[in-house]
């Protein structure tokens, strides 16, 4: 049986907030710390010399927002764990690679999976209803669909948010009262790990706080990073641009026919003319499943819904390696999956996700407005 995804609500300034995450989310943050503990024993690290590395790092997430430094204070607190793991859990990778220890690059590297996904943005005009549809496939361990929850935040310094991101994470992919949305995606370059940046999570934190959609496109595009990535980024008026971010550049995917669908490889003409894609060898499977999702989609063009856009993300074509994939072992020593699937219609403020999607098509909805049983008794 596939555990549901549990609903975590909170409110009030950074640290308080963070206290009531932590403090619901405990199990599954701890479950979260666990998994990535035993990836640091495996690369000869111990707690005193992570502690250290995050020591380095902080100022770097200070300087981007000292809010976000408050709030994972409060997780914390609220979980019952030392502030360096809720740091782990949101600047892993950045924190490691760029630490004061060369020689966890390569292990690093050697170690983890890539983050795998197929996300995709409809735009109104090619939609049934002219309502957006933005989703995704999140790719990546399958012992995280134990550690996913929903964080719905509501705030009184800007809009509401909504995001799906593991236990203690500040956010992954999600939308917010403004009718801005984001997932994202793994990308690879020779550029990557050259510089100090900003967390990836935080960068789509800062996106699902914005009230403005120039405000959160700014955030993708003019942050500095450690690695590439891509973002997709939409509002439910109509609009959706693709971000092929490497470390210090930004290029630019737009949608074809009210389509876009990106997968982890560049698609960037002018990306693919000034640096160099390293991850094919990690993510073979993306050179077809951008292809799959956009056949299956094209000939519904005007007529899509939710329904048409989950059928297409449910594919199977070349399992395991398929854009809904199964447990399967990875390069590594990890069992990779489709971790979840996660469809949302931002004019609505709803969120719909199915765990481990491979196995299991029940699908959970999460809306942004809707108020909890506590809030209900209030008004």
């Amino acid at each position: 049986m596939v555990e549901p995804c549990p609903l975590i609500e909170v409110s009030g300034p950074p640290r308080e907030r963070g206290h009531q995450y932590g403090r619901q989310a405990a199990e599954r943050i701890a479950k979260g710390v666990s998994h990535y503990t035993a990836q640091l024993h495996h690369l000869g690290l111990g707690w005193p010399e992570v502690r250290e590395l995050v020591d380095d790092y902080l100022p770097v997430i200070e300087r981007f927002d000292a809010d976000y430094v408050e709030e994972m204070r409060g997780i914390a607190d609220g979980a019952a764990v030392p502030f360096e793991e809720i740091v782990l859990l949101n600047a892993r990778t950045e924190v490691l690679k760029l630490g004061a220890r060369p020689d966890l690059r390569a292990r690093l590297a050697a170690a983890e999976p890539p983050d795998g996904c197929t996300g995709l943005v409809a735009l109104p005009g090619a939609t049934r209803d002219g309502r957006l549809i933005h989703a995704q496939n999140w790719d990546w361990k399958a012992e995280c669909a134990e550690t996913a929850v929903v964080l719905k935040i509501r705030r009184d310094d800007g809009p509401d948010l909504l995001t799906f991101t593991e236990a203690g994470g500040l956010a992954r992919c999600g939308l917010n009262a403004a009718g801005i949305a984001i997932t994202a995606n793994y990308l690879e370059s020779d550029r990557d790990y050259c510089q100090i940046g900003v967390p990836l999570a935080l960068i789509r934190r800062k996106v699902l706080e914005s009230e403005h959609l120039a405000l959160a496109m700014r955030a993708v595009y003019a942050t500095p990073k450690s690695p590439s990535n891509n973002m997709i980024v939409s509002h439910a008026e109509g609009l959706a641009i693709d971000f092929e971010c490497a470390p210090d550049e930004t290029f630019q995917v737009h949608p074809q026919d009210g389509l876009l669908v990106h997968a982890n490889h560049w698609q960037s003409p002018v990306a693919l003319g000034k640096l160099k894609d390293t991850g094919i060898a990690n993510t073979p499977d993306s050179l077809y499943r951008d292809i799959r999702v956009r056949d299956l989609l094209s000939p519904r063009i005007g007529a899509l819904d939710a329904d048409a856009v989950k059928q297409a993300l449910f594919d199977d074509f070349a399992s395991p390696w398929s854009v809904c994939r199964p447990p399967r072992p990875s390069f590594t020593t990890d069992l990779s999956a489709t971790v979840a699937m996660i469809v949302m219609q931002p004019a609505l403020g709803r969120m719909e996700v199915a765990m481990l999607p491979a196995l299991n098509r029940e699908f959970q909805t999460f809306e942004l407005a809707a108020s909890s049983p506590a809030e209900a008794a209030a008004e």
